[in-house]
C-alpha cells in the first residue's frame, strides 16, 4: 500500500513557524536582552555615603578581615600564654620563699651573654613563679622556693602568638617591609573606623516603623541569599557598633603618633587630682598609715622595698619592682590590685635608691592625656575591663569579620547578579 506524504500548504506553514518561535525562544534565554536603562537617580547624601562606603569596603575588606581574625585570637593572649606555662606552677606553696635580692642574683648569673635583669615581678599567688625581665621582651622564669630557672617562657604557644600578632601589625613583613606593612594596616584601621560611622548613618531607617526596627535589629531566620546577607550585616553592625569603633579607634592611636599627640592637646593639663602624692620629710607615711621608718645608713635590700610597698597597697595581686639603668634613678615598685593590664589599678612607688626613704606614691598615669592613652591601649583588648572586656572585644573583632564577609557577599551580588541559565534539554512555552 502506498503511503500518502501530501501535508497541506497550511499544516507545513504551522509547523515550520512552531519550529522557529522554539529556537527564537532558546536563544533568547542563553542571550537575554540588555536590561532597559534605569533613570538617572538624584545623587543624594545617603547614595553618595552608601557608594562611598560600598568601595572603601571593597578596598580595604581583605586587611580588615585580617586584623578581625587575629584580633580576636589576640584578645586572649595572656589567659592563653598562662595556660602554656601552667607547668611552671609549683606543686605546693613554699614555706620560705627566696628574697628578691637572691631572686635576681640567680637570674643575673644565668641570663644570656649581654642581658641583665631589668625587673622583678612577683604575685600574691605562692605557686606562681617569680617572672625577671632581661629587656627586649625576654624573660626568665625562677622558682620561689629554690630559685631554679624554669624556662624562658617561649614556647610554641608564645611563638605562635607573636606571629599572630606580626600579622595583625604589619602583614608579618619583614625588614624595610615592615614599614609599608605599618602603613597599610594603619590605613585600613582608620578607614574600617570611616566604615563604621558611615554604616551607622546608613543603617538608620528611612521609615522609622516598629517593623522596620525589628528587621534592622534582631536576627531574621528562613532569609537566604542577599537578604540573609543585609540582615546580618545590619544586625551585626547596630548591636557591636560602640565596641568595635573603641577597639578600631585605639588601634589608630597605637598605629599614629599624631593620635596621641592629638590626646595630648584635646585633654592634656595638669596632673590628674591623685596623680602623685608626694611625700617629704614632714610626712607621716608611706601610703598605709604607718610611720616612716628612720631613714637606713646602709643601702637598702630590693626585698625591704617590696615588703614596704606591697604593705601600703591592701589587696595588691601582682608586684613589679624596676631597676633603672641609671645609677642615681630611685627604685620603683609599681603593685597592681587588678587583673593585669589595668591601669587604673596601678600604683607606683618610689623610693630614694641611697636611703631607702619613700619619695612618692601615685598612679602610673601622671596626666588626664597618658590616663586616656593607657586606657585606649588596653581598651583595644579590651583588658582594661578584665575577663568580660576581653570577651566583649573578641566579639566586636568576630563581627567585624562577619561585616567584611557579608559586605563582600552584596557587594558581588549588586555587580554580578545572577541571571537564569537554560540548555538545549530544558522547555519553553511558545
Amino acid at each position: 500500500m502506498k503511503r500518502d506524504f501530501s501535508f497541506d500548504k497550511g499544516e507545513i506553514a504551522s509547523r515550520a513557524g512552531s519550529r522557529t518561535a522554539a529556537r527564537a525562544g532558546y536563544r533568547a534565554a542563553r542571550h537575554p536582552a540588555p536590561r532597559p536603562r534605569r533613570a538617572v537617580r538624584a545623587m543624594t547624601f545617603r547614595r553618595v555615603l552608601f557608594w562611598t562606603h560600598l568601595v572603601v569596603g571593597a578596598l580595604t575588606g581583605l586587611v580588615v578581615l585580617l586584623m578581625s581574625v587575629t584580633g580576636v585570637i589576640l584578645a586572649f593572649e595572656v589567659q592563653l600564654n598562662d595556660w602554656a606555662r601552667r607547668d611552671y606552677r609549683a606543686a605546693t606553696a613554699p614555706t620560705a620563699p627566696l628574697t628578691a635580692d637572691r631572686l635576681l642574683e640567680i637570674a643575673a648569673a644565668a641570663a644570656p651573654e649581654g642581658a641583665a635583669p631589668t625587673s622583678l615581678l612577683l604575685s600574691t599567688d605562692p605557686l606562681d613563679p617569680a617572672v625577671v625581665g632581661l629587656g627586649r621582651g625576654r624573660n626568665l622564669y625562677l622558682a620561689r622556693a629554690t630559685g631554679e630557672v624554669l624556662g624562658d617562657g617561649n614556647g610554641r604557644m608564645r611563638r605562635f602568638l607573636r606571629s599572630v600578632m606580626y600579622w595583625h601589625r604589619w602583614l608579618a613583613l619583614e625588614n624595610e617591609s615592615r614599614a609599608v606593612g605599618r602603613a597599610v594596616t594603619g590605613a585600613a584601621n582608620l578607614l574600617f573606623l570611616f566604615l563604621i560611622l558611615s554604616g551607622i548613618y546608613l543603617w538608620w531607617p528611612r521609615n522609622l516603623t516598629p517593623r522596620a526596627l525589628r528587621n534592622a535589629l534582631w536576627f531574621r531566620r528562613g532569609l537566604r541569599g542577599r537578604a540573609r546577607n543585609f540582615n546580618w550585616h545590619n544586625v551585626a553592625g547596630f548591636w557591636l557598633a560602640l565596641p568595635l569603633a573603641v577597639v578600631v579607634a585605639s588601634g589608630a592611636m597605637i598605629s599614629y603618633r599624631w593620635v596621641g599627640r592629638f590626646i595630648e592637646f584635646a585633654v592634656g593639663g595638669p596632673p590628674t587630682a591623685s596623680a602623685q602624692e608626694s611625700l617629704g620629710d614632714d610626712d607621716s607615711g608611706d601610703g598605709s598609715g604607718d610611720p616612716l621608718p628612720p631613714p637606713a645608713t646602709t643601702p637598702p635590700t630590693l626585698q625591704s622595698l617590696v615588703d614596704r610597698a606591697a604593705a601600703g597597697t591592701p589587696g595588691w595581686r601582682r608586684l613589679t619592682l624596676r631597676l633603672p639603668g641609671d645609677e642615681t634613678a630611685p627604685w620603683t615598685v609599681r603593685t597592681d590590685t587588678g587583673a593585669g593590664r589595668q591601669p587604673s589599678h596601678w600604683r607606683n612607688h618610689r623610693f630614694d635608691r641611697a636611703t631607702g626613704a619613700l619619695l612618692e606614691v601615685g598612679p602610673v598615669a601622671e596626666t588626664r592625656a597618658r590616663a586616656v592613652r593607657y586606657w585606649l591601649r588596653f581598651a583595644h583588648t579590651g583588658e582594661v575591663y578584665g575577663l568580660p572586656g576581653q570577651t566583649v572585644a573578641a566579639v566586636a573583632s568576630a563581627a567585624g569579620a562577619l561585616l567584611v564577609w557579608t559586605g563582600f557577599a552584596m557587594a558581588w551580588r549588586r555587580f554580578f547578579p545572577k541571571q537564569k541559565r537554560f540548555g538545549p534539554g530544558d522547555a519553553f512555552e511558545v
